[in-house]
């Protein structure tokens, strides 16, 4: 059954820090909606979708356990992202999954399989590549970071690609990319 009460407070809610912490706040203390926030938030077509993936990445980043069930569908629809706001939110919760599956590869145990690793790799590199904005791509590149301590290719594309497109972006990413270089000797 549709939570219509939480449809209607994720379709006012905002950017602000304050009104995401709310409605994770809320998701959180009802793990019972997290389903809807998820429907939501993997609905691109949905208008509010961005604002579920605000959420989400909230959510998540307290209980990254809850998406594992739904792991799949997630990587299914990465590569549907394309609003700003829920690929910032998006490639964050790549980040955390690729930081998470490292830890356990520590522990040889393999948290995500490898069809989920290949989307995310896919799909962050798409993000580096393409036309999104510097967060997006900053996450994009933590994520293929981690994710290429295991699988060293990764490293050598990743540093290609940002010597390569080095000059053409901001300060910001200029400093994100320096430090994903240094980390990768």
């Amino acid at each position: 059954m549709r939570n219509l009460q939480l449809y209607d407070q994720i379709a006012a809610s905002s950017a602000h820090r304050k009104s995401r912490e709310f409605n994770s706040d809320y998701v959180l203390k009802h793990p019972e909606d997290f389903k809807e926030l998820l429907a939501i938030a993997f609905n691109p077509g949905d208008k509010n979708h961005h604002k579920a993936c605000w959420i989400l990445e909230l959510v998540l980043e307290s209980k990254l356990e809850w998406l594992d069930d739904h792991l799949n569908v997630f990587c299914q629809i990465l590569p549907l992202y394309k609003q700003d706001g829920a690929v910032r939110s998006i490639s964050k919760i790549c980040l955390f999954l690729s930081q998470k599956h490292i830890k356990e590869s520590k522990n040889n145990r393999d948290y995500l399989r490898s069809k989920h690793v290949r989307a995310i790799t896919e799909t962050c590199f798409d993000w580096v590549i393409g036309p999104t904005k510097v967060a997006s791509k900053v996450y994009a590149m933590r994520a293929l970071f981690e994710i290429g301590k295991i699988k060293k290719t990764i490293h050598s594309e990743l540093k290609n690609i940002i010597e390569k497109d080095f000059s053409l972006h901001t300060a910001a990413y200029k400093i994100a990319t320096k430090d994903i270089l240094k980390r990768m000797k």
